[in-house]
């Protein structure tokens, strides 16, 4: 399991969703779509429309890979920062329960403010 409670940002940049791992779909159950796409060096993020999935990748070969479910239900708060003009990037705070906050920095060209109303629909509904 990705361990939130110690690490306190995670580093990301948004891709394509179908560059999403392939066996993210094994995961997703009826009616759930993936609305955003994000990676480190290694790991992805998903958000979909009913919770947030990591892709933890560990080892030399990469061929084990953890993955941590934060279904939108146990989001207590969240919060966006928008880019300025010298820092470029954005970022997402999300509260979680029995977690606390977690950080998702996001460089790159990001649309936070859409991004923030769809999270909104879901967390909200």
């Amino acid at each position: 399991m990705i361990d939130f409670k110690n690490s306190s940002v995670f580093k990301l940049k948004p891709i394509d969703i179908d560059k999403a791992r392939d066996d993210f779909s094994k995961f997703l159950i009826d009616g759930e779509a993936i609305f955003a796409v994000f990676k480190t060096i290694r790991d992805q993020v998903v958000f979909t429309n009913k919770r947030i999935i990591a892709a933890n990748v560990q080892g030399i070969t990469g061929s084990k890979v953890d993955y941590t479910s934060i279904p939108f239900s146990k989001i207590q708060t969240f919060s966006i920062e928008t880019t300025g003009t010298l820092d470029l990037d954005c970022e997402i705070q999300i509260y979680i329960s029995e977690v606390g906050m977690v950080s998702f920095e996001i460089s790159g060209s990001f649309d936070i403010v859409g991004f923030n109303q769809m999270i909104s629909r879901y967390v909200l509904a």
